[in-house]
């Protein structure tokens, strides 16, 4: 395993990017809207990983409601897997609360789910499986 990316809610993406992309000098290497999640995602690779900017794109989206809730910041740690089936049937035989039981199609078309804060110390944590 390895961390894929850092998942980083804003209040918008052009903002954020003023000081990751202008300030820091990080490139913008992928953007898009992932319709399902309500969110637009910009990925900003960072050595073996990247940052992941979110932007919600309806009121009533998980990023929206994080932002209202608590403003920007870090929204999750996403963790490349394998076998993306395989990590959640463990997971759940091992007690933790999953809150997508099934994995789904997230940014870049990878296969994605996530594991409730609760079971990870109070990080949303998301597992992700590249397509290869």
């Amino acid at each position: 395993m390895k961390i894929s990316h850092l998942g980083i809610a804003t209040k918008g993406i052009d903002e954020a990017l003023k000081f990751w992309q202008d300030a820091l000098g990080l490139e913008n290497v992928h953007a898009e809207e992932v319709a399902e999640q309500k969110v637009r995602v910009a990925m900003l690779p960072i050595g073996e990983t990247r940052i992941e900017l979110l932007e919600a794109t309806s009121e009533d989206s998980p990023i929206a409601k994080f932002v209202e809730k608590r403003g920007g910041g870090i929204h999750h740690i996403a963790v490349e897997v394998e076998n993306i089936e395989e990590s959640l049937a463990k997971l759940k035989a091992n007690g933790a609360r999953l809150i997508d039981e099934q994995p789904r199609i997230g940014a870049e078309g990878c296969l994605v789910a996530f594991v409730h804060p609760s079971s990870a110390g109070g990080v949303l944590l998301e597992l992700i499986q590249e397509n290869k």
